[in-house]
């Protein structure tokens, strides 16, 4: 994983500038600050910003993780299509090859995604 101690050189995103928002309403990120910028401490490596869709959500929740109801004693609102949330960049692979990986949010997902999916596939979901 692309990772470094200074947190301003582990904010960047997929074109190397610094990392945007991906959402505040419902407040995302590994951290519950808003981006997708990661840690030592993420194993999941949250680092993609997507945008939620009907077959996506139905997708993770199939695969074990569901995204969609509520969670009201640890802050999670459940998501609904058309909300951002920064996903695990192996589920957005998994995903991908599923043929129902969610659009994507390119300035807020973090430079490490690149690892793992080249820019090039990552722009065919941009929104």
């Amino acid at each position: 994983m692309s990772f470094h101690p200074d947190p301003e050189i582990n904010r960047l995103n997929v074109f190397g500038e610094p990392l945007a928002s991906c959402c505040f309403d419902p407040v995302t990120g590994y951290y519950r600050d808003g981006f997708c910028h990661t840690g030592y401490e993420d194993y999941g490596l949250h680092t993609v910003c997507a945008q939620m869709t009907s077959e996506f959500l139905t997708y993770s929740q199939q695969m074990g993780n569901d995204l969609i109801t509520p969670l009201p004693e640890v802050g999670f609102p459940g998501l609904k299509p058309g909300d951002y949330w920064c996903i695990c960049v192996s589920r957005w692979v998994e995903a991908f090859e599923q043929d129902v990986a969610p659009p994507v949010k390119l300035k807020a997902c973090h430079q490490s995604v690149l690892q793992f999916v080249d820019l090039e596939t990552l722009m065919e979901f941009a929104v």
